[in-house]
């Protein structure tokens, strides 16, 4: 029988937590405004009940008062479970903060590795790696990561990836 998974050894930039703060921000926004946007379309559409379109302007606060704790907790919890690690021949991540995803990418099976950035992880000097292998469950990604850390981790992906390349892939 085996342990619980360890924690990879490396923790993503605290940077991260600014950017997926942003993030949810721009989301809270833009789910407060359409919901205050279907209010002000429901107090003046003058089919739903009045006791509806009188009190139409619960919903945005509503929604505002649930998802409020979110903007907060989201972007922290983000922060405490997003690791990562480089060991031997093996990529091990960690991600999620609704659910968990562990990743274990052979680097062996490493078909391309890419660095990206938005336009606000660029504004933050982050980036995230993106690992593609011929696996049905596609690419694996570490976000978060200080631009970098992120380069020289992609260089040293492609550089291992070449040097233990096989047949199988």
């Amino acid at each position: 029988m085996t342990g619980p998974l360890r924690d990879p050894a490396h923790p993503v930039s605290r940077r991260a937590i600014v950017l997926w703060l942003v993030e949810a921000l721009i989301g809270f926004v833009l789910l407060v405004g359409g919901t205050a946007a279907a209010a002000a379309w429901l107090s003046g559409a003058g089919w739903p009940p009045d006791v509806l379109s009188e009190h139409a302007w619960l919903l945005p606060v509503a929604v505002g008062v649930v998802m409020a704790p979110f903007i907060v907790l989201e972007p922290l919890l983000r922060y405490a479970v997003h690791r990562w690690e480089l060991s031997g021949d093996v990529v091990y991540a960690r991600a999620g903060w609704l659910s968990r995803q562990w990743v274990f990418v052979p680097v062996s099976r490493i078909q391309t590795v890419d660095r990206a950035q938005g336009w606000l992880e660029r504004l933050l000097g982050l980036a995230t790696v993106e690992i593609r292998t011929a696996s049905y469950a596609g690419s694996s990604t570490i976000s978060g990561l200080d631009d970098e850390v992120a380069a020289r981790l992609a260089e040293e992906l492609a550089r291992r990836a070449e040097e233990l390349r096989d047949d199988a892939t």
